[in-house]
């Protein structure tokens, strides 16, 4: 998402057809990403049926820098029935790509198994959980 593509039509020369001209979006050149500042960014991704972060669910696996800010992320869903696991994929890539990743692979894993013992302190409290 780093081009927009603006499409021009030159009226006086209708034999020149369209043109195309790129344009680069001004985004500002990030050091190497941490892997706290992509933790830190997925904290504000939700399970929409659970309201709590996904990092708090547990439910991140691992994540992986490769040089030029190339991450990619294994995390797992409360439940492979889970409807909404593309949306919360997409909202986690959408997430490190606004902190200043290049690429971003979100892979959905289901080894070893999600189970509430995972989630975090913070996270049992809110849903009530001792």
């Amino acid at each position: 998402m780093g081009m927009k593509k603006i499409i021009g039509i030159k009226k006086d020369e209708p034999d020149q057809g369209v043109n195309f001209k790129k344009i680069e979006k001004d985004r500002p050149v990030k050091s190497e990403l941490t892997e706290e500042e992509v933790f830190y960014a997925l904290m504000n991704v939700y399970d929409p049926e659970i309201p709590v972060s996904i990092v708090d669910l547990g439910l991140i696996y691992d994540v992986n820098i490769s040089s030029g800010n190339n991450v990619s992320i294994k995390m797992s869903l409360t439940t492979p029935g889970c409807g909404m696991g593309a949306m919360i994929a997409s909202q986690a890539e959408q997430a490190v790509k606004d902190i200043g990743a290049n690429n971003v692979l979100v892979e959905i894993v289901w080894d070893p198994p999600w189970n509430p013992d995972m989630m975090s302190d913070e996270a049992r409290q809110k849903l009530g959980i001792a």
